[in-house]
């Protein structure tokens, strides 16, 4: 299909005249049945790319995307275009998932959002492969590379169902891969070179400053850069209690900021955010919890008061500026303090040696089909739940086991109405099962509590069958009901074959995940003490190449770089060593491992040490000031 034939439905539906860079080589190439991957920068256009061909293609386009609250912006702005667009999260009411399905059914609706862990279900995947799916639309694809900065165990198993469903044909997005990441991307999707579309990261609006600082000084140089400019701004923090610090800081001297993070209430969050978009709040004290999906044309600067993760962190944050094209600023305050926190979070994700084979003991010895509360292999084995959650997908990798069902473990149910008015609509049969499941349940002073496993064994009855008629009885109105206890199911699908060479495998896979992410960590130092053009080694960073330097960054005005400061902090002294040596004699459990001493020692939370409540122990956090890995040889000689 020609552009000229693309025109009239672009400019009726989208209300654009013409196509930006990229957005129709990728089009055309969708249109001819081939899988694309576009690397849009920040901004670029990427949703255009699959909410078009979605229009003209025989069937439905399944959208991938990790953000609820995208998913619904995208929906809304899709139906007030006459587009039959949905979403599937859960948020989502009963009846309105139900209208949902029974959408996808009848085959009204062209584009439908999922998050990726929606397919870690073995009934919606069954559902899937009844559709017509003409398109599969991957957003944030970089998530599938393990070495790409933001990587998520739920993508990696994308490109595998892809397959499982023939899909014709699959369309990744991604504003940060590197060569390295793209090839991944590539590889897993069987995507031809020839069809990745790259955009030139160059933005020509964005001046790039470093500002080499103490961690003393740069409160003082925020202030002063803000006052001394207008428009909204960002500034990006590591920490929660650094935004909230920040923020009440530029306040109490004049400015209108406001603090923006995960540890607020959803409401406040909100609150804070609406303010920033209506230009009500000029500034946004944020962590990376801000800024996916904001879609503000006119942010004036994006400050990085904290170090960033890595070049692509810095590179997505740095490109909310400027979207109207004009002029704007980006300054990194870079001190080397921050690496200790930075590197003490990427270690803190890396489990042991020794809690990787109990994992893999505990759940491969479950039986062939089983469930599992990832908070709760969490808890036992004091592995992070993000990281349980890769150990599993690299479990159904490997081909040994094979998710099913997520489901709720426990229900709590209070009647609106007397139980036997609620009983008078129904057969008997009805009536009987309904008697027999509420007898089985707990009574509380105002609630039932079903606890689903155990009414089942007690009852005989089916476990979905009872979870089905409670949901029936809430969408009814007879009962208020709360889930709680998030399950999920598995198979095993083959011999794991010998268990200690198995989590030998995860752990040095783990132990590679560890050494890319300080590399990438490194990176940004790098960029920070960076002789030539800052613009030409980040573009250089994603496979670009400039022409010549960009002549709007620091080095291209002359200004010499300079290295990062970085406090020198002291060894531990003898009062630290015997709190350490009273700590070991306490005998604490979730302390046992060196590398569980080291993690509490640096100030890093685990689930274990949670439970246990050590959080509130005088040493916890006691040498937070020093480089993990120092930390981890005292431990280790203890």
């Amino acid at each position: 299909m020609s552009d000229d034939s693309l025109l009239p439905l672009l400019r009726e539906r989208f209300g654009h005249d013409g196509f930006r860079g990229g957005q129709r080589e990728v089009v055309e190439g969708l249109l001819a049945r081939r899988s694309m991957l576009a690397v849009f920068p920040t901004g670029g256009g990427k949703s255009l790319c699959y909410q078009l061909p979605a229009l003209l293609l025989d069937g439905i386009t399944l959208v991938v995307s990790p953000l609820i609250a995208l998913m619904k912006d995208q929906v809304d702005a899709l139906r007030e275009k006459g587009v039959a667009a949905a979403r599937l999260d859960s948020t989502l009411e009963p009846a309105a998932y139900e209208a949902v399905i029974r959408s996808l059914e009848d085959g009204s609706l062209k584009i439908l959002y999922v998050a990726p862990e929606r397919l870690s279900n073995e009934g919606f995947r069954a559902r899937l492969r009844k559709l017509k799916l003409a398109l599969v639309a991957i957003d944030e694809a970089h998530c599938i590379s393990e070495w790409g900065h933001n990587f998520r165990p739920d993508y990696l198993k994308l490109a595998k169902l892809c397959r499982d469903l023939k899909v014709p044909r699959v369309l990744c997005l991604t504003a940060t891969a590197t060569p390295s990441v793209a090839k991944d991307i590539r590889k897993g999707f069987r995507i031809a070179k020839g069809d990745l579309v790259q955009l030139s990261f160059h933005r020509a609006n964005l001046d790039l400053k470093v500002t080499p600082l103490s961690a003393t000084r740069r409160k003082q140089h925020l202030l002063e850069q803000l006052r001394a400019s207008d428009g909204s701004a960002i500034v990006y923090v590591t920490l929660q209690h650094t935004a909230e610090e920040v923020a009440t800081f530029l306040q109490k001297n004049g400015l209108s900021a406001q603090a923006y993070h995960a540890g607020l209430p959803d409401e406040f969050r909100a609150a804070a955010q609406d303010a920033f978009m209506a230009g009500r709040t000029r500034i946004i004290v944020a962590t990376i919890a801000f800024g996916m999906g904001i879609d503000k044309a006119d942010i004036r600067a994006v400050y990085h008061y904290n170090l960033p993760k890595s070049l692509e962190n810095y590179t997505q944050e740095t490109g909310r500026a400027g979207r109207d094209g004009q002029l704007s600023y980006c300054e990194l305050l870079a001190c080397g303090d921050d690496l200790v926190t930075l590197e003490n979070f990427i270690h803190g994700d890396t489990p042991s040696p020794a809690a990787t084979r109990h994992f893999i003991d505990h759940v491969l010895r479950l039986g062939n089909e089983f469930d599992l509360s990832t908070y709760e292999l969490s808890t036992v084995n004091d592995i992070r739940p993000l990281v349980v959650e890769t150990m599993l997908t690299y479990l159904e990798l490997e081909g040994v086991i094979e998710a099913t069902r997520k489901f709720w473990s426990s229900y709590q149910i209070r009647l609106l109405r007397d139980i036997e008015k609620v009983l008078a609509g129904y057969d008997a049969r009805r009536k009987t099962f309904l008697r027999k499941i509420f007898a089985a349940a707990k009574e509380g002073r105002s609630w039932l509590t079903f606890d689903i496993r155990q009414v089942a064994m007690a009852t005989g009855e089916d476990d979905q069958r009872i979870t089905s008629a409670l949901m029936y009885l809430e969408e009814a109105g007879d009962v208020a009901l709360k889930k709680s206890g998030i399950r999920q199911g598995y198979r095993l699908k083959k011999d794991p074959g010998d268990l200690r060479e198995l989590a030998g495998r995860l752990d040095a896979q783990f132990r590679k995940r560890e050494a890319a992410d300080l590399a990438r960590l490194r990176q940004v130092v790098e960029l920070a003490e960076q002789p030539g053009c800052l613009t030409g080694f980040v573009t250089g960073h994603f496979g670009e190449r400039l022409g010549e330097p960009c002549g709007h960054c620091d080095r291209c005005r002359g200004i010499a770089p300079q290295p990062v400061p970085r406090t020198k902090a002291p060894a531990p002294d003898d009062d630290e060593l015997r709190a350490i040596q009273a700590l070991r004699v306490e005998g604490h459990a979730a302390l046992k491992a060196p590398r569980q001493l080291a993690r509490f020692l640096c100030g890093i939370g685990s689930p274990a040490v949670t439970r246990a409540r050590l959080s509130r122990h005088d040493a916890f956090g006691l040498l937070e000031r020093l480089p993990f890995s120092e930390v981890l040889d005292l431990a280790e000689n203890l």
